[in-house]
């Protein structure tokens, strides 16, 4: 089978089988495309004939190259799970990656807001116009619940339950998970919902719980632009996204003495190991108040 279309039938089925976001899915494309442009730079090879030493060269390469590690390693891992599917389906008779070590990364501890930084970002929207309901409710949400930002968008006005203070959302591979939603942003969304959300809609109808001018949902790129003109109102000098307000939730519950597979099935994440991060955050802010108020550290 020529590797072009053996990656268009992997990526068909990371889409219709895994149920993979669209963006998880071109990343794969990506990562299966640059590696087919470099094996055949010299010979055309059908996707059966690639060898172990094609994934060492291409290793190689991507250790030569500019990009960051997590973003090798990534390409790495892309190109093991498309050989796992083809030796399931039985495309291939060997897999080339299987005896090939992938290089561990560094991992980079996760930057968050102190909680006091936190308290000034929500308290600067102007909650006495319709915008500042709106962005105020969005923010308190993301902060009390940990969400992505693509699923805070995408909330759906049924996966919110303002009687139990509950929310329901859908995350990877289109797991539900039901997080806690708190008094604070129970309070900010029920305000929004009074009569600000109506004022977006302008008599249109929408499943999507926070909306833009004509009805529409709020889209990822303007929620980042809202955060980081509020953050500079806040005066946080620090690079903010939303992505760093999901990780202050998950930091601040774990230093609270949270259980952390509660913090993981609030997070949605498949596997321990990746909420275990927020436990060395934990210890090097531990060393750090050490080191600052022990008077022999």
């Amino acid at each position: 089978m020529h590797f072009d279309d053996a990656v268009d039938h992997f990526l068909a089925y990371l889409q219709t089988e895994k149920g993979l976001a669209e963006n998880t899915v071109v990343s794969y494309g990506r990562d299966l495309m640059k590696f087919s442009q470099f094996v055949q730079k010299k010979e055309t090879l059908q996707v059966e004939e690639v060898n172990k030493q094609h994934v060492v060269s291409w290793m190689v390469n991507l250790s030569r190259s500019q990009l960051r590690p997590k973003t090798q390693l990534r390409a790495l891992v892309s190109l093991r799970q498309f050989f796992r599917f083809l030796r399931k389906e039985k495309l291939v008779k060997i897999n080339p990656t299987q005896n090939v070590d992938l290089p561990k990364p560094t991992r980079a501890l996760p930057s968050f807001l102190e909680i006091d930084e936190v308290e000034r970002l929500l308290e600067v929207q102007d909650v006495r116009k319709p915008k500042g309901i709106r962005d105020h409710a969005m923010l308190t949400v993301l902060y009390a619940t940990g969400l992505r930002v693509s699923e805070l968008v995408n909330l759906p006005c049924e996966g919110v339950d303002l009687e139990r203070g509950f929310i329901m959302t859908e995350g990877k591979g289109r797991k539900e998970r039901m997080i806690p939603l708190g008094g604070r942003a129970t309070e900010a969304v029920s305000d929004y919902m009074k009569d600000t959300r109506a004022n977006y809609l302008k008599g249109k109808a929408s499943p999507y719980l926070f909306l833009r001018q004509g009805g529409k949902p709020m889209t990822r790129q303007g929620f980042w632009k809202l955060i980081k003109q509020y953050a500079q109102l806040a005066g946080i000098n620090k690079d903010i996204s939303p992505h760093k307000l999901r990780h202050s939730f998950a930091t601040h519950l774990v230093e609270r003495g949270a259980d952390l597979r509660a913090v993981q099935a609030m997070l949605g994440h498949a596997d321990l190991s990746t909420t275990e991060i927020y436990t060395h955050v934990n210890q090097a802010r531990l060393r750090q108040i050490y080191g600052t108020h022990h008077p022999r550290a």
